[in-house]
């Protein structure tokens, strides 16, 4: 692994010190292209204006009618984290301004696939739906938005993702991906659009006199749901995106969030008046995205709906306990994925550009986590496929994959289309997330025509594994006091967090829970303790080594300990 330091431009990190900023701060928002202190105010009046992203006017006036002559609406959701806080957030936010017959529909992952399908149109039409809403979906949806319509349904369509050649025929379509669209946020999560259409049917609302300023709901009370679906995307934290999630968890740290939240803190075992972007993205995230990977994401969306403490409580356990099962398939299935991925290529080699599997018995719940797995271990992009288990799709397999920096996943989907016809049956997603669906048979072509689009766009650079870090950390700033200050801060995709490197000397180590090393170290001459997860091969005597802050307690004692996220040896 090369470890890189960041640049660090000394007027930016000067201006930010002399703004009050701890100097330990300062450099680190520098190094991440922080300017000015303005650019770090989180305050909600600095929040992108909704007038700014298309189609947020037009949605408002479509749900104000229909509220005006008492239309039911139904939302299609989808099954991750970002679909379920989204859905959340749009039942929650219609409610509070007034909506009187909401429902929602979240598709089932095996039976219904990803977006809004015509037996998904269907099926709102017999709940006897108006206004159908479609969240963190829609925008490849072509046939299932006609169907909609062609069925009566008027169709808001509000999605992130890129859409593909044909746009679909809704009445309405919220996306900062759209063509024409010129709103400067584009990494905005799902949940964000539906904030955003929120935000301006409470505008619309206000301009036909049904609040004034003074007397309308308080939608920041949606923010901390905004915040974890954000986070959970793992879409890029840009200004608007951190202003969004700084929001979120200053009113979770409050105790300002709802009962379904709390309570998936506390089967965490997190502290709420301590909640960090780390919180949302590996412990809450997990746990609800686990109901839609294995059992039906209903759950997830019931526990942050729910307005009983009760009733939170005992669905925040129930994903829990699907999380914990969902650890047990994931750890079998990665193992034999990783097998099978290193089957490709000789020891000593260099593993093929692109990694595809497939096995009959892998869950198709888990392949984006196994393929995130195996992309991380072996750097490249990797794409792993289960069988569906659809009724009448069996010789369908269901992919996902997880990219490198520096190969957009989707775009190298869509050349495979090109170049292989009649392969993909469908496909879609980001630049380092991705799914498809292919025919059993044709499995063979998508990997070579996959690994020649590979071996097209990746050149030597791409392929070393680098990290990126902040340097060495000053010894004076190795205390619990600053490493409890970094936590409180937002990190997360493009806005990476802290991690420090430099030579460090290896006192002892020893494995523990047979797959973790255990480490003795000392850093600039004082002992430190450390752990890197994961790894089971000794380090030399001496080595540089990456590593983030945090603090553990040993006999009441808070102490610093260094987790190690990579080496170069």
């Amino acid at each position: 692994m090369n470890l890189l330091t960041r640049d660090v431009p000394p007027r930016s990190a000067w201006a930010l010190e002399q703004a009050g900023i701890h100097p330990l701060l300062a450099r680190l928002y520098a190094a991440r292209g922080v300017q000015s202190k303005d650019e770090l105010d989180d305050a909600l009046n600095l929040l992108l204006p909704p007038a700014g992203m298309l189609g947020t006017h037009e949605a408002a006036q479509l749900l104000a009618d229909a509220m005006a002559h008492n239309k039911r609406l139904c939302i299609v959701a989808d099954y991750d984290c970002d679909g379920a806080t989204a859905c959340a957030v749009g039942v929650r936010g219609l409610r509070m301004l007034g909506a009187q017959n909401v429902r929602y529909l979240v598709p089932d992952r095996v039976v219904d696939g990803y977006g809004l399908t015509p037996p998904i149109a269907e099926r709102v039409h017999q709940q006897g739906a108006d206004v159908l809403i479609t969240v963190d979906n829609g925008i490849a949806s072509v046939a299932g938005v006609q169907a909609a319509q062609a069925l009566g349904l008027q169709v808001l369509v509000t999605d992130h993702h890129l859409p593909g050649s044909e746009l679909p025929s809704a009445e309405v379509i919220v996306n900062p991906n759209q063509p024409g669209c010129s709103f400067t946020s584009k990494s905005i999560a799902g949940v964000g659009v539906m904030f955003y259409v929120l935000l301006a049917l409470r505008a619309e609302l206000r301009q036909r006199g049904v609040f004034d300023a003074s007397h309308q709901p308080r939608l920041d009370a949606l923010l901390p749901l905004v915040a974890l679906g954000t986070v959970a995307d793992v879409v890029k934290l840009d200004a608007n995106n951190r202003r969004l999630v700084a929001q979120g968890l200053r009113r979770v740290r409050a105790g300002a969030l709802p009962p379904g939240m709390a309570a998936l803190m506390r089967v965490a075992s997190r502290e709420t008046a301590k909640a960090t972007t780390f919180d949302f993205g590996f412990a809450l995230g997990p746990r609800i995205n686990a109901a839609g990977r294995l059992a039906d994401m209903t759950l997830g969306i019931e526990c942050l709906l729910t307005d009983d403490a009760g009733r939170a409580d005992e669905l925040a356990r129930q994903l829990d306990a699907i999380n914990r099962e969902r650890r047990v398939i994931e750890g079998d299935m990665r193992e034999m994925a990783m097998e099978m991925a290193e089957s490709l290529f000789d020891e000593g080699d260099e593993p093929p550009p692109a990694i595809c599997v497939f096995d009959p018995d892998f869950h198709e719940g888990v392949v984006g986590i196994v393929a995130s797995r195996i992309k991380d271990k072996l750097h490249r992009p990797t794409f792993v496929f289960a069988a569906s288990s659809a009724p009448g799709k069996e010789h369908e397999l269901k992919g996902s994959g997880r990219s490198i920096a520096g190969f957009h996943l989707r775009d190298a989907l869509d050349l495979v289309a090109k170049r292989a016809p009649g392969v993909l049956l469908r496909f879609g997603g980001h630049a380092m997330a991705a799914g498809c669906t292919v025919a059993e048979e044709h499995l063979d072509v998508f990997e070579e025509t996959l690994n020649q689009v590979a071996m097209e766009w990746l050149d030597a650079a791409t392929l070393q594994r680098r990290l990126e870090t902040d340097g060495p950390l000053p010894a004076e700033y190795r205390r619990v006091d600053l490493v409890e200050m970094l936590h409180h801060e937002v990190w997360g995709q493009g806005f990476a967090p802290p991690v420090f490197c430099e030579e460090i000397e290896v006192v002892s180590q020893r494995l523990v829970g047979e797959k973790h090393l255990s480490l003795k170290m000392k850093h600039q001459g004082q002992p430190v303790d450390g752990i890197w997860f994961g790894r089971t091969e000794p380090l030399p005597a001496r080595v540089k080594l990456a590593y983030r802050l945090d603090a553990d307690e040993w006999q009441g004692q808070k102490r610093v300990r260094f987790l190690v996220e990579g080496a170069e040896l």
